[in-house]
């Protein structure tokens, strides 16, 4: 059959303006989507593991459309600057403590207030119910993506190179480190103690050559970061209890298709779960394994050390910074604090 020029034109006109309606999800269906997710913690930590198991679980149920790739133990660099990197672009994924994250979103703290929480029940009601739903809320008004479910880091313990921590009164004077995050830095003030914030990739080594004397972490990190070996005393003080945010950049999670962010969303959120399963029972072994390592252990009573951070006005500090609407969904999941 001949067509005529006229005819050729119509019909290539016809399908160009095919072409140019097809619609956007085919074009992104064919996209292979490679994102950077980076973590402060070693390779051995359950969240190292679950997150290699998550992130094969994403690829294989986009058909190799989105692939993640991890960056552990800091590589990319100290929480600061990796903060920074996630909100400029350069990763796409970043876990991190709410305590640390309040630099940029201070409502992220009020999970940390000391010995707020007095066992994980309470702690699982709070951050799944109304306080999580809270502090997601505040994250997202800083321009990040927040999973809903938050990873567990465990209750922090305080380690000490030169005696152990009985009471509030062996707070005093000590040089102890903290993340870079204010309300730590107003918590161990209030115990009279000296604390220096420094960066998670360089304690071992600040620890080592006594720039500070103390730190205080989770078991499973005391463990998994070696710091037994330049640490003798482990005080269990159930201080606060800490969690990690898994945090997208908002601008490369809108990039991806809304059935890629499903099932991303879905894989985070489920390994998450799985995590803090580890953790908990990780913590019944670890300290049978610390002690093998040189360790001593010992529990002092929670109940002096809160009595002299209320004296101090810690608890009324900190509800003023915090607001009185935010303090309420706070004490209603852990009770009265100040």
């Amino acid at each position: 059959m001949k067509l005529s020029r006229r005819s050729f034109l119509i019909t290539s006109a016809g399908a160009g303006a095919a072409i140019a309606a097809a619609p956007l999800q085919n074009v992104l269906a064919a996209t292979t989507f490679r994102y950077k997710y980076a973590n402060n913690l070693p390779l051995t930590h359950p969240m190292n593991v679950r997150a290699k198991e998550m992130a094969k679980k994403i690829e294989e149920e986009t058909k190799g459309r989105f692939k993640l790739q991890i960056f552990p133990s800091s590589q990319l660099g100290s929480d600061t600057e990796t903060l920074n990197q996630l909100r400029s672009g350069a990763v796409e994924f970043f876990t991190l403590s709410g305590l640390i994250l309040s630099t940029l979103v201070p409502a992220a703290a009020i999970s940390g207030i000391g010995f707020a929480f007095p066992n994980y029940d309470t702690v699982w009601k709070a951050m799944d119910g109304d306080l999580g739903g809270y502090i997601r809320g505040e994250i997202e008004k800083s321009g990040l993506v927040v999973m809903k479910n938050i990873w567990d880091n465990g209750f922090r313990q305080v380690t000490t190179s030169n005696h152990p921590i009985n009471g509030p009164a062996d707070f005093k004077d000590l040089k102890i480190r903290v993340p870079v995050s204010p309300l730590w830095t107003s918590m161990f003030k209030a115990l009279k103690s000296a604390p220096t914030s420094i960066n998670f990739n360089e304690v071992y080594s600040a620890l080592q050559t006594k720039v500070v004397d103390a730190q205080e972490n989770p078991l499973a990190i005391i463990q998994t970061a070696k710091l037994y070996e330049v640490q003798k005393y482990c005080s269990l003080t159930n201080h606060m209890w800490d969690g990690f945010w898994f945090l997208g950049n908002g601008k490369a999670w809108n990039r991806l298709p809304k059935d890629i962010q499903a099932i991303v969303a879905k894989h985070v959120n489920e390994a998450g779960v799985k995590e803090r399963a580890d953790v908990a029972a990780l913590d019944a072994e670890l300290q049978k394994k610390l002690s093998s390592e040189g360790m001593v252990f010992n529990t002092p009573q929670s109940g002096p050390i809160r009595d002299e951070l209320r004296q101090a006005g810690f608890y009324s500090e900190w509800k003023k910074k915090f607001g009185d609407s935010a303090w309420a969904i706070l004490e209603k999941s852990v009770g009265s604090l100040a």
